[in-house]
């Protein structure tokens, strides 16, 4: 789906389990179960990532250019074979700064209407 034309804005909004995965990935590349780990961390247990959602998900991804599968391996004497490891994409990390940048902006507005309990601008 991604080609030279696709802008980032153009994917906007993206699905919560979109932008998960991309947080997920934004600090290096990991395999499938780390990353729904890492989804619960970063969520403080509020978003939790069946193998579905998750690799359905991962699919999708890579058919949008926004990860990549990577052939490169952590120490081979402790880990599995089997196991697939993704990372951000350039483009991917593109549009994970830009969806980003669009929450932050409803952020902003909310709390000048006084929506999140921050202070007004």
């Amino acid at each position: 789906m991604s080609d030279a034309t696709t802008r980032p804005h153009d994917l906007l909004p993206l699905t919560p389990a979109v932008f998960h995965i991309l947080l997920a990935l934004a600090d290096g590349e990991k395999h499938g179960y780390a990353i729904m780990q890492e989804v619960i961390r970063i969520t403080d247990g509020a978003v939790r990532m069946g193998p579905g959602t998750l690799y359905g998900t991962i699919k999708r991804m890579l058919e949008m250019g926004l990860i990549e599968e990577t052939d490169e391996r952590p120490d081979p004497e402790m880990d599995d074979e089997r196991r697939r490891y993704y990372r951000l994409t350039p483009f991917g990390e593109r549009v994970a700064q830009a969806e980003a940048a669009r929450l932050a902006s409803l952020i902003s507005i909310a709390q000048s209407k006084r929506l999140t309990g921050g202070a007004a601008s």
